[in-house]
C-alpha cells in the first residue's frame, strides 16, 4: 500500500529518510480534549477499546492533532487475559483490577490460549478495518500487545504494582506453573498479532512495561524465551521489542534481532550507537517529563537526542505521554522533530 506519509515505512525497509519518524506512546488519549469528549460520553475505558467506530476514531485523532507520522490503534494489553477467560475492569484513578487471580495449575488449564482465545477480539480486529479505511493511506497503522511476562503480572498480581512481589514470588514458588501460564499467552500473543495484521496494520510494538521489576537472571528465564517466539512468528510485519527497565539485558534482546529495539529514557543513545553498531533501528527515548519544559528546552532535548542516535531512528519518548503534559509543547515536540534534517 502507498501511504501519503510513508517515512516510518522507508526507515523500516533500510531506506534513507531525510529526518526520523515519530509517533508517540499513548499518542491517543487524556492529552487531547477531542478523547476527554468521546471518553466522556461513555461509561467507562472498556466501553471505548470495545466500541470499534470510537476506538478507530480516537486513534486517528493524533493524526489530525499533532501531525505524527503513525497512528497506533487504540486499545489495551489486557484485552488477551480477557479473551483467555480472565475478566478485568478498570477503575477510574486506580487502573485494572481482576476479581480472579491465575493461583494454580487449574487456573492456567481453565485458560482459552492461542487461535481459540483469539477469536474472542473481533471488536479489535474491527476497529483495525475500520482505521486503515477512515486513513485513506494518509499514515500507517501500528498495533500492539503486551509480552507475557507483562500480562502475567496482571493475570496473578490482580491489579497494577509498584513491585509485582506477588508475581515475581510465584516465578519462584512454582516455576512449572509460570512457563505454563506464559506458554499460553505467548501462543494467544502471535494468534491476536497475526489477525490484527491481517486487518492492516503495517508494523506491531510488543510492550514488557514490567521488564524492569526483574533480575537479568529471572528475565532470561522468564521472559526472553517467550519474547524470541513472538518476534520469530511474526514475519508479516516489523516487529517492535520494547522491554522497559530491562538495562541488564540489552545484549539479549538486541540479539534476537527485532527490526527495531525500543529504549527507555535510562539508556545512553549514543552508548547504545556505539554498542550495537549503526545498523540497528533504535525507538526512543525521550524523557516524557522533559514535555513539561519551556520549549527552547524541548527544542535543545530534540537535537541532542537525534544528534546521539546518529540516524536510523524512530522518534518517541521513553514510555507514554503523561495526560497532564501540555497539549502545545507536545505539538512543539513533534513538530521540532519533523523539521529536523539530516
Amino acid at each position: 500500500m502507498q501511504y501519503e506519509n510513508d517515512i516510518l515505512l522507508r526507515l523500516l525497509q533500510g531506506k534513507q529518510v531525510e529526518r526520523p519518524p515519530i509517533w508517540i506512546m499513548r499518542q491517543a488519549g487524556r492529552i487531547l480534549p477531542e478523547y476527554r469528549e468521546v471518553r466522556a460520553s461513555l461509561s467507562g475505558f472498556k466501553a471505548l477499546v470495545s466500541n470499534p467506530d470510537l476506538a478507530s476514531k480516537v486513534t486517528i485523532q493524533p493524526i489530525d492533532a499533532l501531525g505524527v507520522d503513525a497512528a497506533i490503534i487504540f486499545s489495551d494489553i489486557l484485552v488477551i487475559p480477557e479473551a483467555m477467560g480472565l475478566d478485568y475492569e478498570l477503575i477510574e484513578k486506580k487502573g485494572p483490577f481482576f476479581h480472579k487471580t491465575i493461583e494454580n495449575m487449574e487456573d492456567v488449564l481453565a485458560l482459552k490460549e492461542g487461535q481459540e482465545a483469539a477469536e474472542h477480539l473481533s471488536y479489535v480486529y474491527e476497529a483495525v478495518a475500520m482505521t486503515v479505511e477512515k486513513l485513506e493511506q494518509r499514515v500507517p497503522l501500528i498495533g500492539f500487545a503486551g509480552a507475557p511476562w507483562t500480562l502475567m503480572c496482571y493475570m496473578v498480581e490482580g491489579s497494577g504494582s509498584k513491585t509485582f512481589y506477588k508475581t515475581k514470588s510465584f516465578l519462584h514458588k512454582y516455576p512449572e506453573l509460570s512457563h505454563a501460564l506464559l506458554e499460553k499467552l505467548t501462543k494467544t500473543i502471535i494468534a491476536y498479532l497475526k489477525k490484527k495484521i491481517s486487518y492492516g496494520l503495517e508494523v506491531v510494538q510488543v510492550f514488557d512495561s514490567w521488564a524492569g521489576v526483574l533480575d537479568k537472571e529471572m528475565y532470561k528465564e522468564f521472559c526472553l524465551p517467550y519474547l524470541k517466539r513472538i518476534n520469530e512468528a511474526i514475519t508479516e510485519v516489523p516487529v517492535i521489542l520494547f522491554s522497559k527497565g530491562a538495562w541488564f539485558s540489552m545484549d539479549e534482546i538486541v540479539g534476537l534481532k527485532p527490526n527495531v529495539v525500543g529504549l527507555d529514557w535510562t539508556l545512553d543513545p549514543k552508548e547504545m550507537r556505539a554498542k550495537y553498531g549503526k545498523d540497528i533501528i533504535f525507538q526512543g527515548n525521550m524523557d516524557p517529563t522533559v514535555l513539561f519544559a519551556p520549549k527552547h528546552l524541548i527544542s535543545s532535548k530534540v537535537e541532542k537526542t537525534i544528534q546521539s542516535f546518529g540516524g536510523n531512528q524512530i522518534f518517541n519518548l521513553g514510555h507514554g505521554v503523561y495526560p497532564q503534559t501540555p497539549l502545545d509543547n507536545v505539538k512543539h515536540f513533534v513538530n521540532e522533530v519533523r523539521k529536523f534534517r539530516y
